[in-house]
C-alpha cells in the first residue's frame, strides 16, 4: 500500500515521533524512504546565507555544508536506518512547506509523514499552532495522504488494530473513506465510523432540546448507513457512532474511548470567512490534541 514514504523532517527532537512511525512504516511495507530536511530560509534574494532552522545560526551554504548537514541526519537517525531496506537523504533550502510540496510532485510518494512541534520547540518551522505554519500548508495542497504525528504513539504502525474515520458528510470526507476502507483492509482492522453533531453553530444561537438533539443524531446514524455500509461487505469489525458537541473535542474524545492507534480526517481546501485569521479546522485541533497519529486527506 505503502511503496514510497516522504518522511519531512526537522532533523531534532520535535519530529522523532514522526520519525519512528515512518521508518516503521517502511520496514513493514518493503517502501523506500526519503529523508527530506529543509535548512530554512534564505535571509535575503538569492543569497546563500541561510538560517539554519537547527543551530538558529546563520550559514553560507555550500556543497561542503550540505554534506555536512546529511550526515549529521544519518548520524541522528542511524538506528533507524538500519532497519531501512531503501532510503536516500535530500536536504535543500527554501520555505520548508513549498519546497516539502515540490519534493512530493516530483517523487510522487504514497504518503507524506511530518511530525507536530512538541514541547518548547518554539521556533520550529515544522510547528502547527501559528498561522502559516508548514503543517497547515502542506495539508492544505498535498498531493498524497499526509501523516502527521504530534505526540508519542500508545502503538506505532506495526501495532495497528483500530481505525476512527470521522466524517461530515462532505465530498472529501468520501475520498478520506475510501482510503480508511482500503487500509483497514490492507492491515485487517477495525474500524469505527464517527460523526460529531456540531450543535454549537446548527441553531443559530437557540438552544436544542434533548429530544431534537436525539432526533438529528438518529438521522446522522442513517446516513452514515446509508453512504458507507454498502463499501464495507469485506470489513469484519466496524462501528457507527454519532456524539453531539464540538466536534474536534469529540473526535479526541472519541478515539481515545476506542483506543485508536489512527485518525483518518478530510482536510478541506475551500477558503471559509475566518481563514485569513486562522484556519481553525477541525482536523488541525485534532492533529494538536490527539493521542495518536493522524491521516489528513484533502482529495
Amino acid at each position: 500500500m505503502f511503496k514510497n514514504i516522504l518522511f519531512a523532517t526537522s532533523a531534532t527532537e520535535a519530529s522523532d515521533h514522526a520519525a519512528r512511525v515512518a521508518f516503521n512504516m517502511a520496514q513493514i511495507y518493503d517502501a523506500k524512504i526519503c529523508i527530506f530536511h529543509v535548512l530554512g530560509v534564505p535571509t535575503r534574494g538569492f543569497s546563500q546565507l541561510v538560517m539554519d532552522v537547527k543551530t538558529k545560526e546563520k550559514v553560507e551554504i555550500d556543497d561542503e555544508y550540505i554534506a555536512w548537514v546529511e550526515e549529521e541526519i544519518k548520524v541522528h537517525y542511524s538506528k533507524q536506518l538500519k532497519t531501512a531496506k531503501s532510503f536516500n537523504i535530500k536536504v535543500c533550502v527554501g520555505f520548508p512547506h513549498r519546497e516539502i510540496l515540490r519534493e512530493a510532485r516530483i517523487s510522487a510518494p504514497d504518503i507524506i509523514v511530518l511530525g507536530g512541534s512538541t514541547g518548547n520547540d518554539e521556533d520550529s518551522v515544522y510547528k502547527n499552532s501559528t498561522v502559516g505554519s508548514t503543517l497547515q500548508r502542506v495539508a492544505k495542497a498535498a498531493p498524497c495522504p499526509l501523516l502527521v504525528v504530534n505526540r508519542p504513539a500508545a502503538s506505532f504502525w506495526g501495532g495497528i488494530s483500530k481505525v476512527v474515520f470521522g466524517t461530515d458528510f462532505s465530498k472529501a470526507s468520501d475520498a478520506a473513506f475510501k482510503f480508511a476502507v482500503k487500509l483497514t483492509k490492507n492491515r485487517r482492522c477495525e474500524l469505527n465510523i464517527f460523526h460529531a453533531l456540531d450543535i454549537s453553530s446548527m441553531h443559530m444561537g437557540r438552544l436544542l432540546t434533548q429530544d431534537e438533539i436525539e432526533s438529528q443524531i438518529r438521522e446522522s446514524l442513517r446516513r452514515i448507513r446509508g453512504r458507507y455500509i454498502d463499501e464495507m461487505k469485506e470489513i469484519k469489525d466496524y462501528s457507527f457512532d454519532v456524539w453531539e458537541g464540538l466536534p474536534y473535542i469529540e473526535i479526541v474524545k472519541y478515539a481515545r474511548e476506542k483506543h485508536a492507534d489512527l485518525i483518518v480526517m478530510a482536510h478541506h481546501t475551500q477558503k471559509s470567512s475566518n481563514e485569513d485569521a486562522r484556519l481553525g479546522s477541525n482536523i488541525e485541533q485534532v492533529i494538536v490534541r490527539a493521542g495518536c497519529p493522524v491521516i489528513s486527506i484533502n482529495k
